[in-house]
């Protein structure tokens, strides 16, 4: 899109906008943050990861489990729960190559690619499962509100890549009116100098 700015760390994502959800964001998220540390700190954000994904898969597989989460529901909110917990385990294993992988190879792309439309369908599952039962909030609590909280992530993540996205086709239909560097010149130009990681659609 802009010549020299394919070498970049962050020119994995050139391109246009992946569908996302929370799941494809989480590792969106900590590829970009992990190009903007210094190398010797990525261990410990490997760690972190680890961390946090085990917590997430916790929380999960401790809902699955409740007794009150067997109950009746007129949606299959605990067939959706155990989909979101195997992506988890997509999202914790993909982040950590993403961290640790440089350059990044067209094949991890790829996967990484469908992972992402994975993720946005699963998310959009959750919110339609989730906006029809709300009589579950009676019968099975801990897993009607894990699911609300997973379909408010999931909407709140694709805003977030929606606004990507409008910069994106923005600066396709009017190259440069978003980032141009070799003019130094668009909207994004300043963020973008202090941290070139911002630019990333």
């Amino acid at each position: 899109m802009m010549g020299p700015a394919l070498n970049r760390p962050c020119s994995f994502f050139a391109g246009p906008p992946q569908p996302a959800m929370i799941h494809f964001c989480l590792a969106h998220v900590a590829y970009h943050f992990s190009r903007w540390l210094p190398k010797h700190h990525r261990l410990r954000l490997q760690a972190a990861l680890v961390i946090l994904g085990l917590s997430a898969l916790f929380l999960q597989i401790y809902v699955l489990l409740r007794p009150r989460s067997s109950r009746y529901c007129g949606q299959p909110l605990l067939y959706n729960l155990v989909g979101s917990i195997v992506f988890t385990f997509f999202t914790v294993g993909l982040a950590l190559l993403l961290v640790r992988v440089e350059p990044l190879t067209g094949e991890l792309k790829i996967v990484f690619a469908i992972f992402g439309m994975g993720s946005f369908v699963e998310g959009i599952c959750t919110a339609i499962l989730t906006s029809l039962a709300a009589p579950c909030a009676n019968t099975t609590p801990e897993l009607y509100y894990t699911s609300v909280v997973l379909s408010v992530s999931s909407m709140l993540s694709t805003a977030a890549f929606s606004v990507l996205g409008l910069f994106w086709f923005a600066n396709m239909a009017s190259p440069g009116l978003v980032l141009n560097r070799q003019a130094r010149s668009g909207i994004c130009y300043e963020p973008v100098s202090e941290c070139s990681c911002l630019w990333h659609v």
